[in-house]
C-alpha cells in the first residue's frame, strides 16, 4: 500500500511567542506528556537512574483511559487462541491493519495484563478465575474487566499509585503543553505551562507523547472535555507525521438525555445480551447485520444514524429486560448508578442512546518499537497509528494498544538516553515572531467558536459524510483558522482551540481525500469499499 501524502499548514510553527532568556528552564532525562494508561506504562518502564518528567493536562485521575468501562481484551481462555483475536482485529480494521503489528500487540497481550495485576488492579472473577466477557467484533469471550463496567478507573487506580510511589517519577498535574521544543530536526522536549509557574522549558534527552484523543471536537462524546487533540497537533507543528485522521470511532451507545453530559452505555451491556429498539419497539439490528447487536461498532453506530433518520426520532434504545436484574446491577452497578440519577431503572426501563464520538483511530505515525517521524519522540496510545485498528477499532483492543506500547516505548527510550550524555544546556531556538497586536474590540469568544466548530464537525465530518458538507466544512475551519490561528491566546482555553482547529481541518481534508466507505469513514455519495482506495492518507505541516 503506497501512502497518499496530503500537507495541512500549521500557519505557525509555536502557538506562543518566547524569549529564552525570559522563561525557566529544567532538564530531565525523560519526558512523558500525559498521564493515560500508556503515559504511565511508560513511566513505569523507565530505568530507575534516569529522571523522569510525567506532564498531565488535569490531575492525574483525569484521562480517557479512567473512563474505559468495557475492559481489556487478550487470549487468556484455554479455548480462545491467538490467531482467533487477530482475525476479529484485522476483521474489523477492513483492510488496513498492519498484520506484523496485531500479531505483537494480541501475543503480548496476556502478559500485559498479568503486569497489571502485579501492579496492584483487581479484575473480576468468578471462581477463582479472571471473568472474561464477550463484545461486538469479538468472536470469543476475552474481555476482562474490573470493579463490573470501571475497568479504566480501577487499572489507573492501581498504575497511579505504584507511579507515584516511584522516587524517579516526577508528576506534574495541571500542566498544559504548548508546544513540543525541536533543535536540527531532533525533538529535545516541551514548553509547557500552569497557573503556578506560567511558562517553563523542560529539556529532555527523550520524550513520549501519550496525550490521548480528540473525542472533544465533537458536538456528541463520551470524552471528557480534556480531549482536544493538543498531542496530535503539537506533532503536526514539531514536522510529524500523522496518519488515518478520517477515522474517528463513533461509539453506538451514549446515554441520551437532552440538557445532560453524554454518559457511555459499555459494549459489554450488549454483549451480556441487551437489544437495541427503535422508537417503534423494533429490534432493527436484524435489518444491517446478521451479527445484530455484536457487529462491529462502525456497523452498529451506522444502523443506528439510519433507523434514527427512518423513524424521524432522536434516539433509540437498549432494552435488558431479557438479563437477569441481579445480574445487570452486579455487572453494570456504574452504569446502572448513572441512570438511575435520570430515573431510569437499567434492569427494566428503555434506556436511550444515541452514537457519539469516542476513539480516535488515527493520530501520530510510530513503528513497533513506538519511534515517530521525529528523531527523539515517541509516542503511545489514542494519539498514535500504530497500525493496530487500521480503519475501524475492535472494541477493548485501546487499553491493550496503550500497555503494549508504553511500555515498549518506556523501555526503547530508556536505552537511548542511556546512551546519551548530560548536556545541561539549551540549544539556540528560533523564537517565532511576534504576531500583530489583536485590538481590544477585537477579542474572541473563544467558547462561542469552540462550540461552533464542534457542532460543524458533528454535521459535517460525522458518522455520515459526503463531498458537499467536508468541502463546507474544510472551507469553514479554514475561514475561522485565518483570524484564530494567527493570534497570540495566552491561555490554554485558546491553545485548546487552536489545537482543535488544526486537527479538525486535518481530519476534513483527510476525510475528503477518501473517496469511499471504510470502516468509521462512512460517505453517502461514495458508498462501496474500493481496493483502489485502500492505502493510508498521511498528513504533515
Amino acid at each position: 500500500m503506497q501512502p497518499r501524502q496530503i500537507q495541512v499548514p500549521a500557519m505557525r510553527r509555536y502557538l506562543v511567542p518566547f524569549d529564552p532568556k525570559r522563561v525557566p528552564h529544567l532538564y530531565t532525562d525523560i519526558l512523558i506528556i500525559g498521564g493515560g494508561i500508556a503515559g504511565i506504562r511508560a513511566a513505569l518502564a523507565i530505568d530507575p537512574s534516569l529522571r523522569t518528567v510525567v506532564i498531565t493536562k488535569d490531575s492525574l485521575q483525569q484521562s480517557n483511559s479512567a473512563y474505559a468501562q468495557g475492559g481489556i481484551a487478550g487470549v487468556l481462555d484455554p479455548l480462545d487462541d491467538f490467531s482467533n483475536h487477530v482475525a476479529d482485529t484485522m476483521a474489523a480494521g477492513k483492510g488496513l491493519c498492519d498484520q506484523g503489528i496485531v500479531e505483537l500487540v494480541i501475543r503480548e497481550a496476556p502478559q500485559r495484563i498479568r503486569d497489571l495485576i502485579g501492579y496492584g488492579a483487581e479484575f473480576d472473577k468468578v471462581d477463582g478465575e479472571l471473568a472474561l466477557t464477550l463484545e461486538g467484533g469479538h468472536s470469543h469471550p476475552r474481555v476482562a474487566h474490573a470493579l463490573g463496567d470501571a475497568t479504566g478507573q480501577e487499572v489507573m487506580r492501581a498504575m497511579n499509585r505504584r507511579a507515584s510511589e516511584a522516587e524517579h517519577i516526577d508528576i506534574w498535574p495541571t500542566t498544559f503543553t504548548i508546544d513540543l521544543l525541536t533543535h536540527e530536526g531532533n525533538c529535545r522536549g516541551a514548553l509547557v505551562w500552569n497557573p503556578n509557574h506560567g511558562r517553563t522549558f523542560v529539556w529532555a534527552k527523550q520524550t513520549i507523547l501519550c496525550t490521548g484523543g480528540a473525542g472533544a471536537l465533537y458536538r456528541e462524546t463520551t470524552n471528557p472535555q480534556i480531549a482536544t487533540a493538543d498531542g496530535h497537533a503539537a506533532a503536526l507543528r514539531a514536522g510529524c507525521e500523522l496518519r488515518d485522521m478520517e477515522f474517528m470511532q463513533f461509539h453506538p451507545t451514549v446515554l441520551y438525555i437532552a440538557g445532560s453530559s453524554r454518559h457511555l452505555i459499555s459494549e459489554a451491556v450488549r454483549g451480556e445480551g441487551a437489544h437495541l429498539l427503535d422508537s417503534n419497539g423494533y429490534r432493527f439490528m436484524q435489518d444491517y447485520n446478521p451479527a445484530m447487536e455484536l457487529a462491529p461498532r462502525d456497523v452498529v453506530s451506522q444502523a443506528i444514524t439510519k433507523q434514527m433518520a427512518k423513524t424521524s426520532h432522536p434516539c433509540v434504545y437498549l432494552d435488558l429486560s431479557s438479563i437477569p436484574a441481579d445480574h445487570v446491577r452486579h455487572r453494570f452497578p456504574h452504569i446502572g448508578q448513572v441512570c438511575a440519577d435520570f430515573g431510569l431503572d437499567l434492569t427494566k426501563d428503555k434506556v436511550p442512546v444515541r452514537p457519539g464520538a469516542h476513539y480516535m483511530v488515527g493520530g501520530v505515525t510510530t513503528d513497533a518499537d513506538g519511534r515517530t517521524s521525529l528523531p527523539g519522540l515517541w509516542a503511545a496510545g489514542e494519539v498514535t497509528s500504530t497500525g493496530l485498528h487500521g480503519a475501524n477499532r475492535l472494541a477493548s483492543n485501546s487499553l491493550l494498544e496503550g500497555v503494549v506500547f508504553g511500555l515498549r516505548c518506556g523501555q526503547n527510550a530508556s536505552q537511548v538516553a542511556l546512551s546519551q550524555p548530560d548536556n545541561f544546556t539549551a540549544p539556540r531556538l528560533e523564537s517565532p515572531s511576534m504576531a500583530p497586536k489583536t485590538r481590544v474590540d477585537e477579542q474572541l469568544d473563544l467558547t462561542d467558536i469552540r462550540n461552533s466548530l464542534r457542532s460543524l464537525m458533528w454535521r459535517n465530518v460525522g458518522i455520515s459524510r459526503n463531498e458537499h458538507d467536508l468541502v463546507t466544512a474544510r472551507q469553514q475551519l479554514d475561514f475561522w483558522a485565518n483570524y484564530v490561528c494567527r493570534r497570540d491566546l495566552v491561555d490554554p482555553a485558546g491553545w485548546e482551540l487552536q489545537n482543535m482547529m488544526l486537527v479538525a481541518r486535518s481530519m476534513a481534508v483527510a476525510a475528503l481525500e477518501r473517496r469511499e466507505s471504510r470502516g468509521v469513514h462512512a460517505r453517502s455519495d461514495y458508498a462501496e469499499t474500493l481496493e483502489s482506495q485502500r492505502s493510508h492518507i498521511c498528513i504533515r505541516n
